[in-house]
């Protein structure tokens, strides 16, 4: 057997949530084959195991059936969206696929992970990711610092709010690569933010 790699796969960010049709799960089978790993993620990936050889081969069959092929490891994560309850217009399906495009895949010095919801109900849980969106009415409000796991969960702090869907992403992507110019080895979002603290964020991205 030759050399295997990592790939991860995800529906579209759609009115529902993270769902699969029978074709492209029936696509994924046939690509894979037998006696191969599929591991579902807390982030709404699927962990798949593929050949070296093949993966540009696999992933273009992937795509092809409609779903979305992403980097493993330490890169920010598609994003983790809510169902978008309240319908596509009101709860931002458009921007939040948006967002998405914008984020997903992006080397980090940790695995990050950003939510988004489409109403205060956040159902998505948002404010317990590394960074979160949630739409609040006709504005946005950005979060900070979500830590899920261990004894010290931690939930995000409100960064800035009040935003249009014009700055919602400059504001997301520059948070990220600030995160990667000033982040200390593998250190992870929650404790980086501890470090620089909330204010010094809040002025790196005033005014975008």
């Amino acid at each position: 057997m030759g050399e295997i790699t990592k790939i991860a796969v995800a529906p579209p960010i759609q009115v529902g949530g993270s769902l699969f049709t029978p074709e492209q799960l029936a696509t994924i089978g046939a690509a894979l084959g037998t006696n191969v790993k599929i591991e579902m993620t807390s982030f709404k990936q699927l962990y798949l195991e593929v050949p070296l050889d093949q993966q540009e081969l696999i992933t273009a069959q992937l795509k092809r059936s409609g779903l979305e092929v992403y980097p493993v490891g330490f890169v920010t994560k598609s994003l983790i969206a809510c169902n978008f309850c309240k319908g596509a217009e009101e709860a931002g399906l458009e921007v939040a696929q948006r967002l998405n495009q914008s984020i997903a895949g992006i080397e980090t010095p940790m695995p990050l992970k950003i939510g988004y919801a489409g109403c205060a109900l956040g159902t998505s849980e948002p404010l317990l990711k590394d960074i979160s969106v949630v739409k609040m009415r006709n504005t946005y409000e950005v979060y900070v610092g979500g830590e899920p796991k261990g004894l010290k969960t931690s939930i995000a702090q409100s960064l800035v709010s009040g935003l249009t869907e014009d700055q919602l992403v400059p504001i997301v992507t520059t948070l990220i690569n600030y995160y990667k110019a000033n982040a200390k080895g593998k250190e992870k979002f929650k404790k980086f933010i501890d470090r620089v603290t909330l204010e010094q964020l809040q002025q790196h991205v005033a005014g975008l």
